[in-house]
Protein backbone atom coordinates (compact mmCIF):
# COMPACT_ATOMS: atom_id res chain seq x y z
CA UNK A 1 0.00 0.00 0.00
CA UNK A 2 1.22 3.45 -1.04
CA UNK A 3 1.11 6.23 1.26
CA UNK A 4 -0.64 9.81 0.57
CA UNK A 5 1.37 12.08 -0.60
CA UNK A 6 1.21 15.50 0.07
CA UNK A 7 1.23 17.76 -3.30
CA UNK A 8 3.00 20.92 -3.79
CA UNK A 9 1.93 22.32 -7.34
CA UNK A 10 2.64 25.65 -7.96
CA UNK A 11 0.33 27.37 -10.21
CA UNK A 12 0.72 29.68 -13.31
CA UNK A 13 0.30 32.75 -10.58
CA UNK A 14 3.23 31.49 -8.59
CA UNK A 15 1.55 31.14 -5.72
CA UNK A 16 2.03 27.07 -3.67
CA UNK A 17 -0.79 25.00 -2.85
CA UNK A 18 -1.11 21.75 -0.79
CA UNK A 19 -3.82 19.38 -1.95
CA UNK A 20 -3.86 15.70 -0.75
CA UNK A 21 -3.04 13.27 -3.33
CA UNK A 22 -1.34 10.30 -5.15
CA UNK A 23 0.87 10.20 -7.76
CA UNK A 24 0.76 7.30 -10.43
CA UNK A 25 1.66 7.33 -14.14
CA UNK A 26 -1.11 6.13 -17.00
CA UNK A 27 -0.87 6.05 -20.79
CA UNK A 28 2.48 7.75 -19.88
CA UNK A 29 0.79 10.77 -18.61
CA UNK A 30 1.81 11.50 -14.64
CA UNK A 31 -1.44 11.84 -13.08
CA UNK A 32 -2.45 13.05 -9.84
CA UNK A 33 -5.89 11.20 -7.23
CA UNK A 34 -7.04 13.69 -5.33
CA UNK A 35 -8.50 13.28 -1.90
CA UNK A 36 -12.01 14.18 -3.52
CA UNK A 37 -12.07 11.99 -6.27
CA UNK A 38 -10.95 14.43 -8.83
CA UNK A 39 -8.19 13.44 -10.97
CA UNK A 40 -5.68 16.42 -11.62
CA UNK A 41 -3.35 16.09 -15.22
CA UNK A 42 -0.73 18.84 -14.19
CA UNK A 43 1.09 18.78 -17.40
CA UNK A 44 -2.36 19.68 -19.34
CA UNK A 45 -3.91 21.24 -16.59
CA UNK A 46 -6.63 19.58 -16.86
CA UNK A 47 -8.99 18.99 -13.56
CA UNK A 48 -11.39 16.22 -14.18
CA UNK A 49 -14.47 14.96 -11.77
CA UNK A 50 -17.74 12.64 -12.92
CA UNK A 51 -21.06 11.98 -11.51
CA UNK A 52 -21.66 15.56 -10.14
CA UNK A 53 -25.71 14.55 -10.12
CA UNK A 54 -26.39 17.88 -9.29
CA UNK A 55 -30.29 18.31 -8.14
CA UNK A 56 -30.57 14.79 -6.95
CA UNK A 57 -32.20 15.70 -3.36
CA UNK A 58 -34.79 17.71 -5.70
CA UNK A 59 -35.46 14.47 -8.28
CA UNK A 60 -35.75 12.82 -5.08
CA UNK A 61 -38.55 14.86 -3.68
CA UNK A 62 -40.04 15.16 -6.88
CA UNK A 63 -40.44 11.26 -7.85
CA UNK A 64 -40.91 9.98 -4.12
CA UNK A 65 -41.98 12.53 -1.78
CA UNK A 66 -38.86 11.91 0.27
CA UNK A 67 -37.35 15.12 1.75
CA UNK A 68 -33.38 14.86 2.21
CA UNK A 69 -31.61 17.80 3.12
CA UNK A 70 -31.37 19.95 -0.14
CA UNK A 71 -27.88 20.78 0.08
CA UNK A 72 -25.64 18.13 -2.70
CA UNK A 73 -25.11 20.98 -5.11
CA UNK A 74 -23.50 23.48 -2.60
CA UNK A 75 -21.70 20.58 -1.04
CA UNK A 76 -20.43 19.58 -4.51
CA UNK A 77 -19.80 22.80 -5.73
CA UNK A 78 -17.68 23.98 -2.62
CA UNK A 79 -15.62 20.79 -2.93
CA UNK A 80 -14.72 21.80 -6.80
CA UNK A 81 -14.59 25.18 -5.87
CA UNK A 82 -11.38 24.22 -3.77
CA UNK A 83 -10.07 21.26 -6.15
CA UNK A 84 -10.10 24.05 -9.15
CA UNK A 85 -8.56 26.83 -6.46
CA UNK A 86 -5.76 24.40 -5.09
CA UNK A 87 -4.81 23.48 -9.10
CA UNK A 88 -5.34 25.83 -10.83
CA UNK A 89 -6.80 24.43 -13.55
CA UNK A 90 -7.08 25.87 -17.15
CA UNK A 91 -8.95 23.16 -18.80
CA UNK A 92 -12.22 21.68 -16.94
CA UNK A 93 -13.54 17.75 -17.85
CA UNK A 94 -17.37 16.76 -16.09
CA UNK A 95 -17.45 13.07 -17.36
CA UNK A 96 -21.31 13.43 -17.65
CA UNK A 97 -24.20 12.66 -15.62
CA UNK A 98 -23.38 16.15 -14.31
CA UNK A 99 -27.53 16.63 -13.34
CA UNK A 100 -29.50 13.87 -11.83
CA UNK A 101 -32.15 14.26 -14.35
CA UNK A 102 -33.45 17.01 -16.56
CA UNK A 103 -36.12 18.60 -14.01
CA UNK A 104 -33.14 18.74 -11.83
CA UNK A 105 -31.11 20.54 -14.12
CA UNK A 106 -33.85 22.90 -14.78
CA UNK A 107 -34.85 23.19 -11.02
CA UNK A 108 -30.98 24.81 -10.23
CA UNK A 109 -31.58 27.79 -8.07
CA UNK A 110 -30.16 31.16 -9.70
CA UNK A 111 -27.62 30.88 -6.72
CA UNK A 112 -26.40 27.52 -8.07
CA UNK A 113 -25.89 28.44 -12.08
CA UNK A 114 -23.99 31.84 -11.05
CA UNK A 115 -22.15 29.55 -9.29
CA UNK A 116 -21.29 27.61 -11.98
CA UNK A 117 -20.93 30.33 -14.42
CA UNK A 118 -18.08 31.61 -11.60
CA UNK A 119 -15.92 28.63 -11.50
CA UNK A 120 -16.23 28.42 -15.55
CA UNK A 121 -14.84 31.67 -15.62
CA UNK A 122 -11.31 32.09 -17.43
CA UNK A 123 -11.15 28.48 -18.11
CA UNK A 124 -12.02 26.20 -20.73
CA UNK A 125 -15.06 23.90 -19.55
CA UNK A 126 -16.17 21.15 -21.16
CA UNK A 127 -19.18 18.86 -20.62
CA UNK A 128 -19.30 14.96 -21.80
CA UNK A 129 -22.70 13.74 -21.99
CA UNK A 130 -24.26 10.91 -19.85
CA UNK A 131 -27.18 8.97 -19.57
CA UNK A 132 -28.65 11.06 -17.08
CA UNK A 133 -27.77 14.27 -18.48
CA UNK A 134 -30.05 16.46 -20.23
CA UNK A 135 -29.11 18.89 -23.58
CA UNK A 136 -28.76 20.91 -24.54
CA UNK A 137 -28.29 22.86 -21.72
CA UNK A 138 -28.25 26.52 -21.05
CA UNK A 139 -25.15 26.74 -19.02
CA UNK A 140 -21.95 27.47 -20.16
CA UNK A 141 -19.47 25.66 -21.26
CA UNK A 142 -19.18 22.90 -24.62
CA UNK A 143 -21.29 19.79 -25.03
CA UNK A 144 -19.63 16.75 -26.17
CA UNK A 145 -20.15 13.02 -26.54
CA UNK A 146 -16.22 12.41 -25.47
CA UNK A 147 -13.08 14.32 -25.75
CA UNK A 148 -9.64 13.72 -26.43
CA UNK A 149 -6.65 15.23 -25.26
CA UNK A 150 -3.10 13.91 -26.20
CA UNK A 151 -2.88 10.34 -25.28
CA UNK A 152 -6.35 10.37 -23.06
CA UNK A 153 -9.60 9.88 -23.71
CA UNK A 154 -12.46 11.21 -21.67
CA UNK A 155 -16.22 9.69 -22.46
CA UNK A 156 -18.79 9.17 -19.95
CA UNK A 157 -19.12 5.09 -19.49
CA UNK A 158 -15.97 2.87 -20.58
CA UNK A 159 -16.54 1.34 -23.69
CA UNK A 160 -15.67 -2.50 -24.36
CA UNK A 161 -12.82 -2.79 -26.64
CA UNK A 162 -11.88 0.91 -26.20
CA UNK A 163 -8.29 2.14 -26.97
CA UNK A 164 -5.86 2.44 -24.51
CA UNK A 165 -6.12 5.59 -22.34
CA UNK A 166 -9.92 5.49 -21.92
CA UNK A 167 -10.82 7.60 -19.20
CA UNK A 168 -14.71 7.19 -17.72
CA UNK A 169 -16.74 7.61 -14.61
CA UNK A 170 -20.61 6.10 -14.82
CA UNK A 171 -19.58 3.03 -12.50
CA UNK A 172 -19.63 5.30 -8.88
CA UNK A 173 -16.58 2.34 -8.00
CA UNK A 174 -16.20 2.05 -4.67
CA UNK A 175 -13.94 -0.57 -2.60
CA UNK A 176 -14.02 -2.42 0.47
CA UNK A 177 -11.10 -3.75 2.58
CA UNK A 178 -10.30 -4.57 6.15
CA UNK A 179 -8.38 -2.19 8.70
CA UNK A 180 -7.19 -3.07 11.84
CA UNK A 181 -10.06 -5.86 12.38
CA UNK A 182 -13.16 -3.66 10.70
CA UNK A 183 -14.06 -3.33 7.03
CA UNK A 184 -13.75 -0.15 5.37
CA UNK A 185 -15.64 1.27 2.35
CA UNK A 186 -14.46 3.89 0.28
CA UNK A 187 -15.21 5.39 -3.39
CA UNK A 188 -11.93 4.54 -5.44
CA UNK A 189 -10.48 5.04 -8.57
CA UNK A 190 -10.09 1.92 -10.67
CA UNK A 191 -7.09 1.51 -12.96
CA UNK A 192 -5.08 -0.95 -15.36
CA UNK A 193 -3.00 -0.32 -18.55
CA UNK A 194 -6.09 0.28 -20.53
CA UNK A 195 -8.42 2.12 -18.94
CA UNK A 196 -8.89 5.02 -15.63
CA UNK A 197 -12.69 4.60 -13.88
CA UNK A 198 -13.07 7.71 -11.77
CA UNK A 199 -15.32 7.81 -8.67
CA UNK A 200 -18.60 9.72 -8.49
CA UNK A 201 -17.82 13.07 -7.21
CA UNK A 202 -21.43 14.20 -6.27
CA UNK A 203 -23.02 14.12 -2.77
CA UNK A 204 -25.44 11.56 -2.57
CA UNK A 205 -23.84 9.25 -4.62
CA UNK A 206 -23.76 5.81 -3.33
CA UNK A 207 -21.64 3.48 -5.18
CA UNK A 208 -21.00 0.17 -6.74
CA UNK A 209 -18.30 -2.44 -5.14
CA UNK A 210 -15.92 -3.08 -7.10
CA UNK A 211 -16.13 -6.85 -6.94
CA UNK A 212 -19.17 -6.04 -9.20
CA UNK A 213 -19.29 -8.31 -12.18
CA UNK A 214 -19.77 -5.05 -14.37
CA UNK A 215 -16.45 -4.07 -13.03
CA UNK A 216 -14.85 -7.07 -12.51
CA UNK A 217 -15.44 -7.65 -16.17
CA UNK A 218 -14.10 -4.26 -17.35
CA UNK A 219 -10.57 -4.26 -15.91
CA UNK A 220 -7.79 -6.68 -16.40
CA UNK A 221 -6.63 -9.09 -13.33
CA UNK A 222 -3.94 -6.54 -12.15
CA UNK A 223 -5.86 -3.45 -11.50
CA UNK A 224 -5.42 -1.44 -8.83
CA UNK A 225 -8.06 1.00 -6.97
CA UNK A 226 -7.01 4.03 -5.26
CA UNK A 227 -9.32 4.91 -2.52
CA UNK A 228 -10.48 7.98 -1.81
CA UNK A 229 -10.63 9.95 1.31
CA UNK A 230 -8.05 12.29 3.70
CA UNK A 231 -5.14 9.12 3.12
CA UNK A 232 -5.53 7.99 -0.66
CA UNK A 233 -3.85 4.46 -0.87
CA UNK A 234 -2.94 2.23 -3.65
CA UNK A 235 -4.00 -1.26 -3.95
CA UNK A 236 -5.18 -4.12 -5.58
CA UNK A 237 -8.43 -4.14 -6.96
CA UNK A 238 -10.88 -5.63 -4.72
CA UNK A 239 -12.70 -8.90 -6.39
CA UNK A 240 -14.52 -10.25 -3.35
CA UNK A 241 -17.44 -8.79 -1.19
Amino acid sequence: MIPDQDLTNRRADGQEHNMNSLAFSFAGEDLNALSSGALWWPMARLLCVSDLHLGKSERIARRTGTLIPPYEAEDTLSRLQSDLGATGAARMVALGDSFDDMGAAEALSGAVAEWIARLQAGREWIWIAGNHDPAPLSLGGSHRTQAAFGPLTFRHAAAAGAEPGEVSGHFHPKARVGLRGRAISRACFLVDDRRLILPAYGTYTGGLRSSDAALAALMASDAEAILTGPCPARIPMPRTT
